[in-house]
Order: structure tokens, then sequence, then C-alpha cells
């Protein structure tokens, strides 16, 4: 089982070292932000599998985090905070959090935690890919396994990065995903002229999936950001 990719937000450097060290010996990979702003671009461009969040932050309430970040993405979300009170975390539970651990804590107890948590997210890619080897939006149909894409009955011509794009739409549809997102996921960087390339690709996929392309039904453009798949009903 293939061990999952971690933000760790965090802006005490001794417990930081500590989580990161504690990963890092355990054979995770992850990445670090040390304020609320820096962990939702981090979360929107790098889409880690888990998120350990502080809810002291110098910038914004972690519970602030958390909402934004559920605005677009269903990622766990475990809170690691020395807020001990009932009301703290039913606060960060209804926002949407995961999973809370109490400072100070365990190296055995976290482990335990992120153990539960990546049991959690195997079943559920397993349910997904059991459920959804075939794609249903609106007249959009993508086979994933077949690896064709059909609009109201007839088969799409793409190319295969115009599919690539399309399929990472429809994974994620309803959710926002920014240019270093797709690009790092299609050429595996982000570089300038990658965005620019992506921005051509994805003109000339809408030319093929949307009717009228300066009406999209199907990928909205958020400018300056990314893109995203409309969930059509």
């Amino acid at each position: 089982m293939n061990k999952p990719f971690i933000l760790v937000v965090e802006d005490d450097s001794p417990v930081r070292n500590l989580i990161t060290t504690t990963l890092k010996t355990n054979d995770y990979r992850y990445l670090t932000a040390s304020s609320g702003e820096t962990a939702i671009l981090e979360a929107a461009s790098h889409n880690p599998d888990i998120i350990l969040l502080d809810l002291g932050l110098p910038d914004m309430d972690g519970v602030q985090v958390i909402k934004q970040i559920r605005s677009w993405s269903n990622l766990p979300i475990i809170v690691i905070s020395a807020r001990s009170e009932d009301w703290d975390k039913i606060e960060a539970l209804d926002a949407g959090a995961d999973d809370y651990l109490t400072k100070p804590f365990s190296v055995e107890e976290l482990l335990a935690r992120l153990r539960v948590t990546q049991r959690r997210l195997s079943f559920m890619t397993a349910d997904m890919l059991a459920a959804s080897s075939i794609f249903i939006n609106g007249k959009l149909q993508v086979d994933y396994a077949g690896g064709c894409a059909y609009l109201d009955g007839q088969e799409l011509h793409l190319t295969p990065i115009e599919y690539k794009l399309l399929c990472l739409l429809c994974r994620h549809v309803g959710k926002v995903l920014t240019h270093t997102f797709l690009t790092q996921n299609i050429w595996g960087r982000c570089w300038e002229n990658d965005v620019a390339s992506l921005r051509v690709f994805m003109a000339t996929l809408r030319k093929k999936l949307e009717s009228k392309p300066d009406s999209p039904q199907y990928i909205q453009t958020h400018i300056g950001v990314g893109y995203r798949m409309m969930r059509i009903e």
C-alpha cells in the first residue's frame, strides 16, 4: 500500500520538525506550510492525500482553512491542536475536519491516526474505481477503461493530451483544478510555457466538447486560477 502524500500545516518549528521527522522516518512524502494562506495555496497546487492542520496559525484560524478547503475538496483533514475544549473539537469537526488530535501527542498515536485514515482512503479509492469506470455528466460519457469519450452518443476524437485533461477534470468534477495541478499531472512540471500550452489544449478541448464555446456548459474557467468541470444534473 503506497504511503499518502501529506501536507503539514504548523507554524511552531519544534512541533513541525517533530511531525516531519516522524513522517520521514516512516517513509511518508510530505510538504509543509506555516500559515493558513500558504496551506490553502499548497493544498490547491499539490492536491495532497491528507492534511495535518494546526488551528493556531499566525494569519487566520485553522477552522477558516478547513472551511475554505472544504469548498472545493473532500481530502482528509486531521487537526493537531493544543485546544482541548469540547467546543473547539466540535467546531473543527463541524467545519469539515475528519479527526482531531490534541497536543501534546505521542508519535505512535499520530502514526495510528494516519494508518486509519490511509485505510479509509484505500477503501474509498477501491469503491470509486469499481463504481466509476464510466463517468457520465449530462450528455458527456467517459469510458476510463476503454480510453474513449462520447458526447450525445457520438465518439469524441481527442488527442492524448486532450483526453488526459478531460479525465483529470472529470475525476475531480465540481472542483477547481489549478494551472499548477493540471500541468504537473500532464507534463510533470509547471513552467510558464506549460501554462500557455494548457490554455491552448483547453481551448481545443472546449471546441470539441461545447456546442457554444463562448458559453461553456461543461468546463468553467476560473481566471488566473484554473478550470472546473461543472456537474450537470
